[in-house]
């Protein structure tokens, strides 16, 4: 059986199927269909059933569904909007001032939503018609925001390392762990590269506001307290080991049901919307997932991410090489694909690739992750991208140009993780040692 026309089935069988409008999940079992049929004797149907209990009936899915609807409570009540009134008095002073606050909400509220397209959604609601009240670049407003949007993949809780974690087998907690010190330093570059750039468009930056006095900062930082309490309670407790990370879920769920009515912002139909809001959102992924299961069985079976595995080892290309070519092939993938299909999708193949290279598998999640977070900000299907459109009456063009240099921020934030690869794996093994 030829490899390359094994392959060139698979491709082609995926841009029919995407190209034709099918369904993700669809298309993942359609291209399974096809390798089986076309390339094993093997009963097709025995083969779905066991693959998808497989690959649904893990324990690793069970904090998923409880992350998700923690997000969609937050994303429903005033708990969100507080973020935004405790932020803003501590960023008026640095060069690029109120746009800070795009960077630091969307990474506070990344650390309670594990949900990209959620973040941009709760923050843009706060942030872009102030922003635009007080006479900031719209660019730069809409830029800021889809950029850093992107942290809600990074910064854990992440659903996408969630579902990472279990295709490859690695452990969801030191995942986590490994995303920490990541987001700091993209936080940083986004923050920083903000800096650069209020300081050489000083012209397009709005007149100074008066200063706060000292106290009355600390007052309006008050409303911070609940948020960064919650995200230490089902962090924390996952880094110190008193929880695993489904007993996190959960104590972030009650945190926030807690929260929330404490505030009064809790209603029966926030509680509604906020539990149907999770739920088909935990069902598009577990749809997906189970696509993406029967994929992996038949594309085991036909030897086809082993035979590639191979000939990628025959070539003896170094690492950075590999991850060269894997980064253009992401970047490429989700101009057309979200980011938990791309993971789902992927993994069957790139994962031998990556493993005969002799890659670490945490390292790479992480790698991973911030590849597709990419994808979130390139058209034409970019989910922050659709979110912001609604929220700013913009083209998706036009909103794709202003997020441009954090795309390029992200693909600094890669060559940093390829050059300095303890970014990702210090802290985890650091408290594994502990």
């Amino acid at each position: 059986m030829s490899l390359v026309f094994l392959g060139l089935a698979v491709v082609v069988t995926l841009v029919v199927l995407l190209g034709s409008g099918v369904w993700v999940a669809f298309s993942l079992a359609g291209i399974g269909l096809v390798a089986l049929e076309g390339f094993t004797s093997l009963p097709v149907g025995r083969v779905f059933g066991g693959a998808v209990w497989d690959g649904i009936a893990s324990w690793s899915l069970a904090p998923l569904p409880l992350f998700i609807w923690m997000g969609e409570i937050l994303f429903r009540t005033r708990l969100s909007q507080d973020m935004f009134t405790g932020l803003a008095p501590w960023v008026g002073r640095l060069p690029g001032r109120l746009l800070h606050a795009n960077v630091l909400g969307c990474g506070i509220f990344a650390a309670v939503s594990g949900s990209s397209a959620a973040t941009a959604a709760t923050i843009g609601r706060m942030t872009v018609p102030e922003l635009r009240k007080r006479g900031y670049d719209d660019d730069m407003v809409l830029g800021t925001l889809a950029g850093s949007a992107t942290l809600g993949f990074l910064i854990p809780p992440s659903l996408i390392m969630i579902v990472y974690g279990v295709s490859a087998d690695v452990s969801i907690a030191r995942l986590f762990m490994a995303g920490v010190v990541p987001g700091i330093v993209l936080i940083a570059l986004f923050m920083g590269y903000i800096m650069v750039w209020s300081l050489l468009n000083r012209h397009r930056m709005p007149a100074a506001e008066a200063p706060m006095p000292f106290m009355e900062k600390v007052r309006a930082s008050s409303r911070l307290f609940p948020v960064i309490a919650l995200i230490v309670a089902v962090i924390g407790s996952i880094y110190v080991g008193i929880a695993t990370p489904t007993e996190a879920a959960a104590i972030g769920v009650v945190g926030a049901l807690l929260l929330s009515l404490v505030t009064g912002s809790l209603s029966f139909a926030s509680f509604k919307e906020s539990l149907m809001g999770a739920t088909r959102t935990t069902c598009m992924i577990g749809f997906i997932l189970v696509g993406a299961a029967f994929l992996t069985a038949a594309m085991g079976f036909t030897n086809l991410p082993s035979d590639l595995a191979a000939w990628i080892q025959s070539l003896h290309l170094a690492p950075v090489a590999l991850i060269f070519a894997l980064t253009l092939f992401f970047i490429l993938a989700g101009c057309f694909l979200d980011g938990i299909s791309i993971v789902v999708l992927t993994t069957s193949v790139v994962l031998p690739m990556v493993q005969a290279a002799g890659i670490d598998l945490m390292w790479f999640g992480i790698y991973l992750v911030i590849v597709v977070e990419m994808s979130q900000i390139t058209p034409p299907v970019g989910f922050n991208l659709f979110v912001l459109q609604g929220l700013a009456g913009r083209d998706i063009f036009s909103i794709a140009r202003a997020a441009i240099p954090f795309f390029l921020v992200l693909c600094l934030m890669v060559c940093l993780l390829v050059a300095f690869p303890g970014i990702a794996t210090w802290l985890p093994l650091t408290m594994t040692a502990s």
